[in-house]
């Protein structure tokens, strides 16, 4: 689902979704609320995964600190 809104469209903004493009000024609002659903899923999906990114990071960062410090340890 992509959603083109650049300057000459932007009275009439295009949604393209499984290879077809409407207006979606020319859609209901029930179909525009679930146009909206699906942009806060993606952003939700991104977020999250970001939060992955981060998490991973940190624990590696945590492994090798651990790893130092049990050096010393032995």
């Amino acid at each position: 689902m992509t959603m083109n809104d650049n300057s000459t469209e932007k009275s009439n903004p295009v949604l393209t979704f499984e290879g077809k493009k409407y207006i979606i000024n020319d859609l209901s609002n029930d179909i525009k609320e679930t146009i909206k659903g699906l942009q806060v899923a993606d952003a939700q999906i991104k977020m999250y995964k970001d939060t992955l990114n981060l998490l991973s990071v940190s624990k590696t960062t945590l492994a090798n600190q651990l790893r130092e410090k049990l050096k010393n340890f032995d």
